[in-house]
């Protein structure tokens, strides 16, 4: 297959708004455990240009100043069941409520995959933060159809996601969209190789857990893997930004100012008397994003924006790429394991993990 490429492998962020208006199928895009790959297959392709015109990259998104900004939580129900202050939750449940329909992404049948529903139940589903890069299929087509219906949309995702979702559908009233503040994504074949590497099948899995509150770490059907008490080699490493998708280091919409009516993130450190469940920071860049907000059942709080960017650093830029970074994937690609190249990297964390691991043990024969 003749082919050639629509953006930089190291810029392209997997969005698939591409695939989404190709009506020849002629664009695919590889995902390379380390980066993206968006090719056309020149034997299909009639040069229409849609596919660069909807590209985030090739036609980015103007960036918007924030004008209202606010902390706080939902109910104490959406609360427990969120991993921060269940903003996003609360958000959801009023739009539904008042007949809209939300897109976001959730767990299923092995993949991390973007739906839209206007069944409150089945919008559960999207709850808990998910720190790995999910797949957006054809929901941007799908929520354009919604719209060209007269229904109202309610898109949650990435920046990248939400201005590929504004690149398709175009301006629109009906449309709403909410971005989450992005540190950056691990690939889903990563998460997948070392979920193996545990014994553990992805496809079987039935709920796939991130974080719990402030506690990082991952949880496979109420099975929580660890490290002695310190999180998995998979956690550590997206704490540490070492196994991002290379688009991530490149991020143009990692900033102050952003892409969409509603930006959602953890406040962290602000009201310390309730970190432990969970705090939103919340930020409009638009009048029809506060009003969501205003028309929330919301216990909001004034935030300091000072501290809410030098707590969220993707608010004033991408995370920086690690000096292993490129190294700990060309030991991926010849086949050593997640935990090794990690232990590799991190001599510290094998260290600490290896002490605490040796002080359990003891007081365990105690």
């Amino acid at each position: 297959m003749e082919s050639r490429t629509l953006c930089d492998s190291n810029i392209c962020t997997g969005c698939k708004a591409c695939i989404n208006v190709c009506s020849k199928g002629a664009v695919t895009v590889e995902n390379r455990t380390g980066f993206f790959a968006p090719l056309i297959d020149a034997s299909k392709c009639i040069d229409c240009g849609l596919c660069a015109k909807v590209c985030p990259n090739n036609s980015p998104r103007e960036l918007k100043d924030i004008i209202y900004g606010r902390q706080g939580w939902a109910t104490d129900e959406l609360r427990c069941s969120s991993s921060s202050g269940g903003a996003a939750s609360e958000l959801i449940r009023e739009f539904i409520g008042n007949g809209g329909y939300v897109a976001s992404c959730l767990f299923e049948n092995g993949e991390f995959r973007f739906d839209i529903t206007n069944d409150l139940s089945r919008a559960r589903k999207f709850a808990g933060s998910k720190y790995v890069k999910s797949n957006p299929h054809l929901i941007y087509k799908e929520i354009k159809d919604r719209l060209g219906r007269g229904d109202r949309v309610l898109f949650i995702g990435l920046p990248c996601q939400s201005a590929a979702v504004q690149n398709v559908c175009g301006d629109c009233d009906n449309l709403f969209t909410a971005d989450l503040i992005c540190h950056g994504t691990p690939s889903v074949q990563l998460l997948r190789k070392y979920l193996a590497e545990k014994g553990i099948d992805l496809d079987k899995a039935r709920d796939v857990r991130f974080r719990n509150d402030n506690n990082f770490g991952l949880v496979v059907d109420g099975n929580r893997l660890v490290c002695g008490t310190l999180p998995d080699h998979y956690t550590y490493g997206f704490l540490k930004a070492i196994n991002y998708m290379e688009c991530c280091y490149n991020c143009r919409y990692a900033a102050y100012q952003r892409v969409s009516d509603i930006t959602l993130g953890d406040a962290w450190g602000q009201l310390a008397d309730t970190d432990a469940n969970g705090v939103s920071l919340i930020l409009c860049q638009t009048e029809k994003g506060k009003v969501l907000i205003e028309h929330a059942d919301l216990e909001l709080f004034d935030v300091d924006m000072e501290k809410a960017m030098a707590a969220n650093p993707q608010l004033n830029h991408p995370a920086a790429k690690p000096r292993k970074r490129d190294w700990f994937f060309e030991q991926i690609g010849k086949g050593r394991s997640v935990s090794e190249v990690t232990d590799k990297v991190f001599v510290k964390y094998r260290i600490k993990r290896l002490i605490r691991n040796l002080f359990e043990g003891r007081r365990t024969q105690k």
